[in-house]
């Protein structure tokens, strides 16, 4: 029997290896949003600074494992094999959680995901254990410590709106004082800036990063006797005065002769103290679980612990509730596993790009669409701004108003050069703002999640800096209110979720033990395969480009890969919707519908750079700015006829509606070859850049429309003399006219650019096939 534990602590000890990865993809958010939104550094520098960060952190980390062995639960109301269900019930549970949100690009807290994992298992142990004693309910309480839960659920809805708050109101103060020519104010001024954000940063590191660790607790002659902890504690004003004076100094020193940019350097400091925090405490969300069970079966097969030879079921695990050092190997090597993973993690960048997205000051692709609390939050945020105008003085506003004026940038032509997302002030005020917050939560031992910290504090401070502006801000807020919701989600769902597993575990562990590691691998496996898969479908995927031309020959070459895309697109899009009626195969039909509505969001996303692509035109280009616009509306006349016929084709089907009969099935597959042929031949024009074959494709317009219509005729003859179901003869004839549209579409399109192209224009760059 005690086989089956040993084997437990290797599957934990797997567990906790993939928990780490995971774990790290979700949580690098925190210490990588602000130098890489800023681009203050590079991408290599960034991630050396962190993995040294990481690195230290993880070697600090020993004291915090104690939360997970006797933090929720009190151990000693536990015997052993009630322990190693608990343990491996939060790991399984954790790892596929975690790889739930990554998946999705959310970034959750990882400490409120192990902190209710635990309490859900152990909740459910204990449960199991009152219903077999015939004990009351209120002896719970002696088996959890049900004080941290509550605090956590307060440490959540406390972090949320005073980060927030905060975060706003400093950057707000911030800019009023720095504008965006920040880099043009006196030394004295960066290096005040400097001399704050650097004390913030620094007395973070101290008090977060090793403030929680078994260092913190030595003494030294220095301290006067008392522990690095409490003197951080208590000498708090000394500290941070000092500090305070040497971070001015120093930076006045390398603005002046050095020509340092002082905001970099705050950035790099606040990055590395960041990542130190993380490893240095949350370390313990990834293998504190393995780690204490594995104690628990050193404690269970030592003699002189175990001196009875108590079975699993009959030893008190008395022995987790006093303090063990994790070894530092196992730190060293979790640390080695972390960096590794924020090296070559790609679902921890794309963790990143949400918070960067919702923190952006300028335009990208949003990902989340309006809700009503969205729009309401909108609303009242003008109110409270058009109240505000009344009460300051309009010569304030004024002098306010200039200080957020963000300076114009010109679009660079060079395709692979992305803007920053905010500037140096605003990465320097995420970081300093958190590293306060979060050592103002330490020091009163408020259980305080890192990431709800540094996220809200970023979306703080985007709304002060004016970055959800009237364009954006309704769908900025409501991407705020999915994260924060899915953060409430965590702790319900990890809850109720380790319950469950360890509820089957204690089932039969013989049996529920191997089935349950096997699903969860093969979860965690179809997870990776099914976003890789993905991944590769995004790359590989055709999608449109922006023009950016300022000819209209430069816009007709730019923008005859976007053509043949469509066409290559629609012809398939076309031809799905045909064959899916014509076999009644409603999962053909279901993903049709999912391409146009892609495709159509694609072409709705080009007609929204229109404002972008005519502002960049000079006055002698207007031609071309005619020309992509109406060569964007055909598109969305050609989409919008793909969009009916794939969605009355999938609701045709989707509703058991009679099977068209065979005579019309037959008849829509020739209009379908006739369309393929004439799509095919359209895509390899605009493929080779061959526009003269366009005159030649026009002469068949005529051609195709009369094959439609005559089809047409044939069903109102049909339908006078033999037809018998109204569904089907409207289903017939809605596909028929919208195919007309399509023709008629699609033949604006050809007659557009047969009419504006000049074949003795040739563009200045002229790109491959498949290239734009």
């Amino acid at each position: 029997m005690e086989n089956i534990y040993l084997y437990m602590i290797i599957a934990l000890a797997i567990l906790a290896v993939a928990d780490l990865v995971v774990g790290v993809s979700n949580d690098a958010v925190n210490f990588l949003n602000s130098a890489i939104g800023s681009k203050a550094i590079s991408f290599r520098t960034i991630m050396i600074v962190a993995s040294l960060g990481i690195g230290i952190g993880a070697i600090f980390s020993s004291g915090m494992m104690e939360v997970a062995r006797k933090g929720i639960f009190n151990p000693g109301e536990f015997m052993f094999s009630e322990i190693m269900i608990i343990f491996l019930a939060v790991m399984i549970t954790d790892i596929l959680l975690l790889d739930f949100f990554n998946s999705i690009g959310m970034p959750t807290s990882t400490t409120v995901s192990i902190v209710f994992e635990l309490l859900g298992a152990s909740v459910a142990i204990s449960l199991i254990k009152i219903g077999h004693d015939g004990d009351s309910f209120s002896d719970l309480l002696n088996y959890i410590n049900t004080s941290k839960a509550s605090e956590i659920i307060f440490g959540i809805l406390l972090s949320v709106i005073v980060s927030f708050t905060v975060g706003a109101f400093v950057q707000w103060i911030a800019r009023s004082l720095l504008s965006y020519n920040f880099e043009r104010k006196a030394a004295w001024v960066g290096a005040l800036f400097g001399g704050i954000a650097l004390t913030s940063i620094t007395y973070f590191i101290f008090m977060k990063g090793i403030g929680g660790t078994n260092y913190a607790k030595q003494t030294f002659d220095i301290t006067g006797g008392e522990t690095i902890k409490d003197f951080l504690e208590q000498q708090v004003l000394l500290i941070v005065s000092i500090s305070f004076v040497f971070w001015s100094l120093l930076s006045y020193t390398l603005i002046l002769f050095a020509k340092t940019n002082i905001y970099k350097l705050i950035i790099l400091v606040g990055t590395f103290a960041l990542a130190l925090a993380f490893a240095g405490n949350d370390l313990v969300n990834f293998i504190g679980p393995t780690t204490g069970a594995y104690q628990a079966y050193l404690d269970f097969m030592n003699p002189a612990i175990n001196t009875l030879g108590l079975s699993a079921s009959e030893f008190s695990m008395h022995s987790l509730s006093t303090n063990a050092n994790t070894p530092t190997l196992l730190l060293v090597f979790a640390g080695l596993i972390m960096i590794l993973t924020l090296w070559f993690s790609t679902k921890a960048r794309n963790v990143v790009k949400t918070s960067l997205d919702l923190s952006s000051q300028g335009e990208t692709k949003e990902r989340f669409q309006p809700n009503f609390l969205s729009r309401v939050f909108v609303r009242s945020a003008i109110l409270m701004s058009q109240a505000s105008a009344y009460i300051l003085p309009s010569s304030w506003q004024v002098k306010i108003d200039k200080q957020f004026e963000a300076p114009v940038i010109a679009l660079n032509r060079d395709k692979k050069f992305e803007l920053p997302a905010f500037d140096l002030v605003r990465a320097a005020v995420n970081l300093m703002v958190a590293a306060v917050l979060i050592s103002i939560a330490t020091s009163y031992k408020l259980p305080l999640s890192t990431t709800y910290v540094t996220f809200m504090v970023a979306m703080g401070t985007s709304l002060a800096d004016r970055a959800w502006g009237a364009e954006s801000a309704v769908y900025r807020v409501a991407g705020v209110l999915n994260v924060i919701g899915g953060w409430f989600f965590t702790a319900f769902s990890a809850f109720t979720a380790a319950a469950i597993v360890a509820f089957l575990l204690n089932l039969n562990i013989n049996i529920m033990f191997p089935l349950l590691l096997v699903i969860a691998f093969a979860i965690l496996i179809r997870s990776s395969i099914s976003y890789n898969k993905k991944s590769k479908e995004i790359k590989a995927e055709d999608s449109l480009t922006k023009a950016e031309s300022s000819s209209v020959q430069g816009v007709i070459h730019e923008s005859a890969s976007n053509i043949a895309n469509v066409v290559k697109r629609g012809n398939r899009i076309y031809t799905n919707a045909i064959n899916g009626l014509a076999l009644q195969d409603l999962a053909l039909l279901k993903k049709n519908k999912k391409q146009i509505v892609k495709l159509s969001d694609e072409v709705d996303e080009l007609r929204d750079h229109i404002f972008y692509f005519i502002k960049n035109l000079d006055d002698s280009s207007i031609g071309a700015s005619n020309f992509y616009i109406h060569i964007l509306g055909y598109l969305q006349d050609m989409t919008q006829s793909l969009e009916y016929i794939s969605k009355v084709s999938h609701k045709h089907v989707h509703n058991n509606h009679k099977k068209l009969k065979f005579n019309q099935i037959k008849e829509l597959k020739e209009v379908d070859a006739r369309f393929e042929r004439l799509f095919e031949n359209t895509r390899m024009a605009f493929e080779s850049r061959s526009f003269e074959e366009i005159g030649v494709i026009l002469t068949r317009k005529n051609e195709i429309l009369k094959l439609v219509t005559g089809k047409i005729q044939k069903q109102v003859e049909r339908t006078r003399t033999e037809e018998s179901s109204p569904k089907n003869t409207t289903l017939y004839f809605s596909l028929l006219l919208e195919t007309k549209d399509l023709l008629n579409a699609t033949m604006n399109l050809l007659e557009e650019y047969h009419k504006s192209h000049d074949s003795s224009v040739a563009p200045a760059t002229i790109k491959n096939p498949g290239e734009a």
